[in-house]
């Protein structure tokens, strides 16, 4: 989740103002960037000698993730705070446009800058590894991009000290058995792209949200919980199957012809909130929504608020569909895994939006099956991957998938085909992550997951 930031104070008088909230998104061609979000877990390298048992997991302090927020900090990146707490970097100067936040148990993330070509995106995350890499290692830190925590239990992760997750843990019990799990033992990679327009945004918002679960399938990279495989290929993905329903998932009315910005305004004035930020402070306001409170009929925490435009740009980040809207769209259907694999992601979905002709091909094909297939798809691909029923066969469907997206990157000023190589092999029958560290568990690793804290780290 993101760092927080300048909140707009000004007083929501009127519906349209939330539209427009997001019609401030819509760009020229010309101006479309990509953005790539990626995180991963920290760990304890083997070999220290402060007593700390190697692979576990770092805590805030000492020696941990907060003492690493301050090694990093600097000219290039200014502290953010959460009380006395620092919580997070902005990035200036070299560094503009890029920010590291921390996820409710010290899972570290980068969100990177708009930028215009893959090389860009593939040159911020090695630089970003190569930045953090120094200073972990002189804390006895390792980090492991990974899409479920493969070692610890739930109650052996740590909570960083940020105050919105103190309201999230105490209501995420209440809506979903799964939601603690899902702060504190899951990484993401999310690429972030423009829209032209509104219909431009719904076309989008269709294809994406229909390949979601094949971008699930292909990019799965979490078979193990505490330290034995649980029969599924994404456990992430599964864990979001019970986190909370009602801001989650693939919500049916997204995939409608008549789909806009104002309509995804109105689904999320219904989704309850998590909290208010006045003063520096997040007020618990969990399970009320935020049309409840623009009526007037809010908890007693609210009474005496005035709802603000920025209080609903903050709402906005705390909805969870697998394709999320604000001012540019998030793909969130992967487990966070290799590098090239996060660099793949970014490319599958460029390929497919950034050229006319190759959306265009994309909706006719995802448009070959009802929506109700693809929701049935989400639910089927956490156990069975790359061989979940789908008429015709997933794999055939990621072969097509894959070749749309070559022909989009062809067709962009710079060669970025190349980016989409791991995914090529996938759709040909190859492994997935998943698959590839399962048969290194059940092999050469004689049961034991530890050797992949050797073997996927960055």
């Amino acid at each position: 989740m993101s760092n927080p930031g300048t909140s707009n104070s000004a007083t929501i008088e009127n519906r349209a103002q939330l539209v427009e909230v997001l019609e401030r998104g819509s760009k020229p061609r010309s101006e479309w960037k990509i953005g790539t979000e990626h995180e991963k877990f920290g760990f304890v390298l083997p070999g220290q000698d402060d007593g700390r048992t190697p692979l576990s997991a770092p805590p805030y302090e000492p020696k941990g993730i907060g003492a690493l927020l301050r090694k990093l900090e600097g000219p290039d990146w200014a502290p953010i705070h959460d009380g006395e707490a620092l919580i997070g970097l902005a990035g200036q100067n070299s560094q503009k446009g890029r920010s590291i936040s921390l996820e409710p148990a010290g899972q570290f993330e980068l969100s990177g800058a708009p930028v215009v070509s893959l090389q860009e995106t593939q040159s911020e995350m090695q630089e970003h590894f190569d930045l953090i890499r120094g200073p972990a290692a002189e804390l006895g830190l390792g980090f492991l991009p990974f899409g479920f925590q493969p070692l610890w239990a739930r109650d052996e992760m740590p909570w960083m000290p940020k105050s919105r997750y103190a309201i999230m843990r105490s209501y995420m019990p209440k809506v979903g058995t799964l939601g603690l799990d899902m702060m504190t033992r899951t990484c993401t990679v999310q690429v972030n792209l423009d829209f032209g327009d509104e219909a431009d945004m719904a076309r989008k918002m269709r294809v994406s949200l229909a390949l979601q679960p094949l971008a699930t399938a292909l990019f799965a990279n979490s078979p193990f919980v505490e330290g034995k495989a649980n029969g599924f290929l994404s456990n992430r993905a599964r864990i979001w199957t019970d986190t909370d329903n009602q801001r989650s998932g693939q919500p049916s009315l997204f995939f409608a012809e008549d789909f806009s910005f104002e309509k995804y305004v109105d689904w999320a004035l219904d989704v309850p909130m998590y909290f208010v930020a006045r003063d520096g402070k997040n007020i618990d306001a969990s399970g009320c929504s935020f049309r409840r409170w623009l009526e007037g009929s809010a908890q007693p925490a609210l009474d005496g608020l005035t709802p603000t435009i920025g209080d609903f740009e903050d709402h906005l980040t705390t909805v969870f569909p697998d394709v999320r809207l604000k001012q540019f769209l998030e793909m969130r259907g992967a487990d966070a895994g290799r590098p090239e694999m996060m660099v793949a992601q970014s490319a599958l979905w460029v390929g497919l939006f950034y050229d006319a002709a190759t959306l265009e091909a994309a909706e006719k094909l995802v448009l070959e099956q009802p929506w109700e297939v693809y929701q049935q798809l989400r639910a089927d691909v956490p156990a069975k991957g790359m061989q979940a029923d789908f008429p015709g066969g997933l794999k055939a469907l990621a072969k097509r998938v894959v070749a749309l997206a070559e022909q989009g990157l062809r067709a962009r000023v710079r060669n970025e085909a190349q980016f989409l190589d791991p995914l090529h092999l996938i759709a040909d029958g190859g492994p997935n992550q998943a698959e590839y560290w399962l048969a290194l568990y059940e092999g050469a690793w004689g049961g034991n997951v530890k050797p992949l804290f050797r073997e996927a780290s960055i």
